[in-house]
């Protein structure tokens, strides 16, 4: 008997006329639909609304000899009108609630383009206005430092270096970051000035940059007709782990307070990284400067001598690391270890290249390219922080291959820099060479510690080549089978900046003064002990440094050393690998955050796309611009 919605009839001959139906459609055994009997050749169903008709079409014998019958006759109407507008109405509400969700505002927890990215460089470029040394600006947003480390020389050559960066919570000043920390800097206001000019941040930065640069002149002494020998400054102040004598490590004091000795380290040219990281600041830095041809110049001037001497002296014996010898970087082993030393010089020549258009120094990046790629570290590839340069070497030789190609004999290690950065942009988009946390970081050295400041780079570097790709009118570049785009470029940066300013599993800013909820108890003495005119001596410093209190001082802008791996914080001033900021890892943030911002109210770009990159501007030393093809 038929249910109201029907029900199968099996039937094994074609001939049944002993269960009359209006209309069948037949289903063969395998599953597959067949063509009904009818003339129509369709799907019918009688549903008794209208008069039936004197024909019965299923009464024409089935061209199948075995077939299940679906008899699908509505035995009452009324049921059956329920049963349609219930369906309909529950379909207009199903379509209703799609369009609702589609239309209306969202309001994400974790919507990094919600961020006050404006206010978030604000507080990163404070950051570095609380790591001044030297004779401190009296206009400084920072109002809980003052004048320290006057008194910084070399008593021996009574050559004065006083200036420049803390490195970090500590009061050393340590020459290889500081440099890489200009050269970062530097090139993100190439790129990106425009950015900064609209948010109110272009004077700002540039004081920051120049305050790092004049203390880097300092930090290079050409010989002359007393010395056969240059000198390179590595380090003020001492790290050393002797606890009779007060130092900067086992002293927690403040700078303006410091009353202990404070030694310098030094080095000739055969600390090839350091002089190489220096050399690549100063050259950036000049056409920051270019404005002002004089200092440009002085730049410029000093970062040729130091390559001269660093770099035309190819035995193995006169070229090395600064960490290598003791009295150069001994100190800094625990803090700055350098693995080598071929990148930086491909760095500075780099640099130099831009700076000067000199095609001398190209020529030498395109002699050394291969040597600095076999000598960087399998755990460094893909990376660009204080201690790896050839991955953003990379991407500034794409850049070049990109607006403003050569052509012979550059082609070869250009074209092998696109593939490196492709590359590199892959790894950070698939997963398949760098692990995520849970919540989203990306962990490029996940044995080392502070992953912020990596994941900072890494943000910087892809949604700057996202934005090259737009200049190009490229639709994005591919890695074997894997294609990446400008937006899933765009994507990762932004997360990984999200991740920063709070969208993680801690639902904390590791940015200090930046939401609602950061780090309290950052590992930085300048913020730890109240600046209240009473002097406290080391011993009494201890008191602030155990304290479980919220220090007195809030050092804005400091971009912590963040999470472990598995999203876990710890916001206690005594875990510095946890709470400690540095200015490295600044710079990273920094360059991150103006990328990553939006483009300039008003921008005259000439190919109309206001992307708030300056294309040309990198090469201005090197004449006119060559087209590209989109």
């Amino acid at each position: 008997m038929p249910s109201s919605l029907g029900s199968p009839t099996k039937t094994s001959s074609p001939d049944h006329t002993d269960n009359p139906v209006r209309f069948v459609h037949t289903i063969s055994e395998a599953g597959r639909l067949l063509p009904s009997a009818s003339r129509w050749n369709s799907i019918e169903i009688d549903f008794n609304l209208i008069p039936q008709s004197a024909t019965a079409y299923d009464s024409l014998p089935s061209r199948y000899s075995k077939s299940v019958d679906y008899d699908l006759i509505i035995t009452d109407r009324e049921y059956f009108k329920r049963f349609i507008y219930i369906s309909v109405s529950i379909a207009l509400a199903i379509l209703l609630l799609i369009l609702l969700i589609h239309f209306l505002p969202h309001k994400h927890a974790h919507n990094a383009s919600s961020q006050n990215l404006t206010l978030a460089v604000n507080q990163a470029l404070t950051f570095f206005d609380a790591q001044k040394s030297g004779q401190y600006p009296s206009d400084s947003p920072v109002k809980f430092r003052g004048d320290s480390g006057m008194h910084d020389e070399d008593s021996s050559k009574k050559h004065d270096l006083v200036g420049g960066f803390y490195d970090s919570g500590n009061n050393i000043k340590f020459s290889f970051p500081t440099a890489y920390t200009v050269t970062l800097l530097s090139w993100s206001v190439i790129e990106y000035q425009q950015k900064y000019a609209d948010i109110g941040e272009l004077d700002h930065v540039k004081d920051i940059i120049r305050w790092g640069s004049d203390y880097l002149l300092k930090l290079f002494v050409p010989p002359n007709a007393t010395t056969a020998a240059a000198t390179l400054y590595s380090q003020v102040g001492s790290a050393s782990n002797e606890t009779d004598t007060p130092n900067d490590i086992n002293c927690w004091q403040r700078p303006e307070q410091m009353n202990y000795p404070r030694p310098v380290s030094s080095c000739g040219t055969t600390a090839s990284d350091l002089a190489g990281e220096i050399v690549a600041a100063l050259s950036a830095a000049s056409l920051v400067f270019e404005e002002d041809r004089v200092y440009s110049k002085d730049l410029v001037d000093a970062a040729e001598k130091l390559f001269e001497l660093a770099a035309t002296n190819e035995d193995p014996k006169n070229q090395g690391t600064y960490t290598m010898v003791g009295a150069c970087g001994g100190e800094a082993r625990a803090f700055y270890n350098s693995s080598g030393y071929q990148d930086e010089l491909v760095w500075a020549g780099t640099w130099l290249f831009f700076a000067t258009g000199n095609t001398s120094y190209l020529d030498y990046v395109r002699e050394g390219y291969n040597t600095a790629e076999v000598e960087e570290t399998p755990l460094d590839k893909g990376i660009f922080y204080w201690n790896n340069k050839l991955t953003a070497n990379a991407v500034l030789l794409t850049r070049l291959l990109y607006f403003h190609d050569l052509g012979y004999p550059y082609e070869e290690v250009l074209v092998s820099s696109s593939d490196m950065t492709d590359s590199v942009m892959c790894s950070y988009l698939s997963d398949q060479k760098f692990n995520k946390t849970r919540g989203g970081l990306i962990l490029l050295k996940p044995d080392y510690g502070a992953p912020l400041q990596f994941a900072a780079t890494a943000a910087f570097l892809s949604k700057l080549f996202s934005d090259y790709l737009d200049l190009m009118r490229s639709t994005g570049r591919r890695c074997g089978s894997v294609a990446i785009s400008q937006n899933t470029l765009r994507s990762f940066s932004m997360s990984q900046v999200s991740y920063i300013l709070g969208d993680n599993p801690m639902k904390m800013s590791y940015i200090v003064g930046f939401g609602d909820h950061f780090p309290n108890q950052v590992y930085h003495r300048s913020a730890s002990i109240p600046w209240d005119g009473q002097l406290f001596s080391c011993a009494e410093g201890n008191r602030w440094l155990n304290s479980v209190d919220p220090n007195p001082n809030v050092v804005s802008g400091a971009m912590v050393a963040g999470p472990d791996q598995f999203d876990n914080f710890i916001d206690e001033r005594g875990k510095p690998w946890f709470t400690e900021p540095t200015i490295s890892s600044n710079a990273g943030l920094v360059a991150a955050l103006i990328a990553l911002h939006d483009p300039p109210r008003n921008s005259s770009d000439s190919n109309s796309i206001n992307l708030g990159i300056d294309q040309t501007g990198i090469f201005q030393q090197i004449g006119r611009l060559v087209p590209t093809a989109p």
